[in-house]
């Protein structure tokens, strides 16, 4: 199971909220690129980079933080919020990023990002599906739409689609365990999905659940923030991965 730190940002700042509130939101004081490079100095490999000014607006607003760490980093990275043209995922790839974490757009415009999938190849992109009581949110969380997880997910993995991030918005940023449950479920009835756990994580124990659960990934923003979990456990832990 990946280890996959989260990055967050408003104003070009590492910030988390606490179930997708904006105005629940704590900001921390070391600087994007500084984190990710503490990241990949310690053997992570992966990062999900948020733009939230960009899931609010509805187009992508933290552009320099995106080339600053795309460049001065050989992480591989999937970024996005509030990507919604084929200008912004091609200047996306264009910055060297490796994936395009698409939602919103996936869930209300399913014709739009169709002929992504086909113009870009559906290995490009990540889709991130936000859910609240197993029907997927949309626009940085705050609006609940009528779409069902499970039926959701299947239609995209079968038109090529192969990681996905499931993030529970009911537990992110709230420290008290991630929606693991969800989680055996999806993988019961999709086995053949890259499932990316997201919200919740507080300790180590829960990284050991979601991996038992048949988690492929697991990302991890607040915890590490609290130091609920030290950098130590998470390499420690993704060291174990490899020996296994």
């Amino acid at each position: 199971m990946q280890i996959i730190p989260a990055i967050d940002l408003i104003d070009g700042k590492c910030v988390r909220l606490t179930e997708g509130d904006y105005s629940q939101k704590t900001e921390y004081g070391t600087s994007p690129l500084e984190l990710a490079k503490m990241y990949e100095d310690m053997g992570i490999v992966r990062l999900h980079l948020v733009d939230l000014d960009g899931a609010k607006a509805g187009s992508v607003k933290n552009w320099k933080v995106a080339e600053e760490i795309s460049s001065g980093t050989s992480l591989k990275i999937d970024f996005g919020g509030g990507v919604k043209t084929r200008e912004e995922v091609i200047r996306i790839i264009d910055l060297g990023i490796d994936l395009v974490t698409v939602g919103s757009i996936a869930a209300k415009q399913p014709e739009l990002f169709q002929l992504w999938l086909e113009e870009f190849g559906a290995n490009q992109f990540m889709l991130g599906a936000d859910v609240r009581d197993e029907f997927i949110m949309v626009g940085g969380w705050i609006e609940k739409s009528s779409i069902s997880l499970i039926p959701y997910l299947q239609d995209y993995v079968s038109k090529g689609i192969q990681s996905v991030f499931c993030t529970d918005v009911s537990k992110d940023g709230r420290l008290e365990g991630p929606s693991t449950e969800l989680y055996l479920k999806i993988k019961k009835q999709i086995p053949e999905i890259h499932l990316i756990a997201s919200g919740g994580v507080s300790c180590m124990d829960d990284l050991y659940a979601l991996k038992e659960a048949g988690c492929d990934g697991v990302i991890i923003g607040k915890a590490i923030y609290e130091k609920r979990i030290s950098l130590q456990e998470l390499s420690d832990f993704i060291n174990q991965n490899q020996l296994n």
